[in-house]
């Protein structure tokens, strides 16, 4: 298990670029399954996550080929359906939390897969209904088989479209229905479907495929099922969660750094809730400017209560930077109430902050009160271990505006979403080493 040692209290400066979106690759990844001819897809983070789900297409016998960093081409023109059904494929599975939305793909082209209880981050109870019940309203059997720990979905006469409500707004559940949707007969209506740029995204690749999907970007999508998909090419958005961590890396360390084409209308709400804690965010093109500032003050509501920032399905704000926001909120002035609604066991690392000095009160496993410290208490240095990945950078940043010298371990977490995170950050000043 690796860790990393970070000498805290340096000033940053330059410029950085995002990645690729970690989320969008593992779902554009996943619909290479739906055609038998080529896809080339560029902008793929090459983190433990996607580099994981390619091998488990390898593994399927999908044809792989680097064309460059970060691009590649997949070919599915041959897949072993034999091993698709074994032990050994449901178990490697099983470990990769994006090998959910294969499930989709191979239901829809070869009528049956095997859907694995998903591994991951340990944030809490992560339920995969809405899959099951969405390819279950296509037509799909299903049954648990407690041997290989997993569902068996079954569609050997094909799929057939209609209305569904979905009973979350589910990211990948909705990603994986509309892939299912895609090759099934008839139309298929999803309402409360999820409306995240990744959705939009993988929606816009499909099209490109020869799909029939239309309300792209809204709650109602509509997809017209075709008989088959062809090849196409796409390129990746840059990672909302990385731009908002960067811009969350220039508050706590009180430092001036540029994020370089970071595709300022997909981000949303994010440059605004950083706005509520003080931080300057300046748009300059499809650049993001942070300036030096030597203090932040968290904004109070109107009639003067205190602030309070909550995650929500999209154009709301995403779950993943609320242990970001938090972090940067132990060094502002104010104070602020953080409520993560969807995970509940996301807000317990704060007990690592509070060991560094930070003052958060735990109110309960969803809601966390920061009083800030207005950069008058420096954090303290110390020894933790990376819980899940976003808590991960999260407790990286504290360590950066700390006194002294701290160690994360257990960084496999922070490398399943952040590439080469280390080396980045040590270009902008940062002083990280990996042990």
């Amino acid at each position: 298990m690796g860790s990393f040692i970070i000498e805290g209290g340096h000033r940053l400066n330059g410029s950085i670029t995002p990645q690729g979106a970690k989320n969008e690759a593992l779902e554009v990844i996943s619909a290479v399954l739906l055609t038998p001819e080529t896809v080339t897809i560029s902008n793929i983070p090459e983190i433990l996550d996607t580099l994981n789900l390619i091998s488990l297409l390898e593994g399927m016998g999908v044809k792989v080929e680097r064309h460059c960093k970060g691009e590649y081409s997949f070919n599915s023109s041959e897949i072993d359906l034999q091993y698709v059904q074994s032990e050994a494929f449901v178990c490697k599975a099983a470990s990769l939390r994006g090998s959910v939305m294969i499930a989709g793909p191979l239901l829809a082209r070869f009528g049956e897969a095997f859907f694995p209880k998903p591994g991951g981050d340990k944030i809490g109870r992560r339920r995969v209904d809405t899959h099951i019940e969405g390819f279950a309203a296509l037509g799909a059997k299903f049954k648990y088989a407690p041997t290989l720990k997993a569902y068996h979905l079954e569609a050997r006469d094909g799929l057939q479209g209609t209305y569904m409500l979905l009973d979350e707004a589910s990211v990948t559940g909705t990603a994986n229905i509309i892939m299912a949707a895609t090759l099934a007969r008839g139309t298929t209506t999803i309402y409360n479907a999820a409306c995240e740029p990744y959705v939009q995204q993988l929606c816009k690749m499909l099209n490109a495929m020869g799909a029939r999907i239309s309300g792209i970007g809204s709650n109602l999508i509509t997809i017209e099922g075709v008989e088959s998909l062809k090849g196409a090419s796409h390129r990746i958005l840059p990672d909302m969660i990385e731009v908002g961590s960067f811009i969350g890396l220039a508050a706590i360390t009180r430092s001036s750094i540029t994020i370089r084409d970071v595709a300022y209308k997909e981000l949303g709400i994010i440059p605004e809730a950083f706005r509520r804690l003080g931080v300057k965010v300046e748009q300059r093109g499809d650049d993001i400017f942070i300036p030096e500032q030597d203090s932040y003050e968290i904004d109070s509501f109107i009639d003067g209560s205190i602030m309070t920032i909550s995650d929500a399905p999209w154009p709301g704000l995403t779950p993943d930077l609320l242990s970001v926001l938090l972090v940067v909120a132990t060094q502002c002035k104010g104070s602020v109430l953080i409520h993560q609604k969807m995970f509940e066991s996301r807000l317990f690392f704060v007990d690592k902050l509070i060991d560094m000095g930070a003052q958060i009160i735990l109110c309960d496993p969803h809601r966390a009160v920061v009083i800030g410290h207005d950069h008058q208490h420096t954090l303290k240095a110390g020894k933790m271990s990376s819980p899940d990945i976003r808590a991960g950078i999260a407790l990286l940043l504290a360590a950066m505006s700390a006194t002294g010298t701290s160690e994360i371990d257990n960084i496999e977490q922070i490398d399943r979403g952040y590439e080469a995170i280390d080396s980045r950050l040590n270009a902008l000043g940062a002083h990280i080493i990996r042990n």
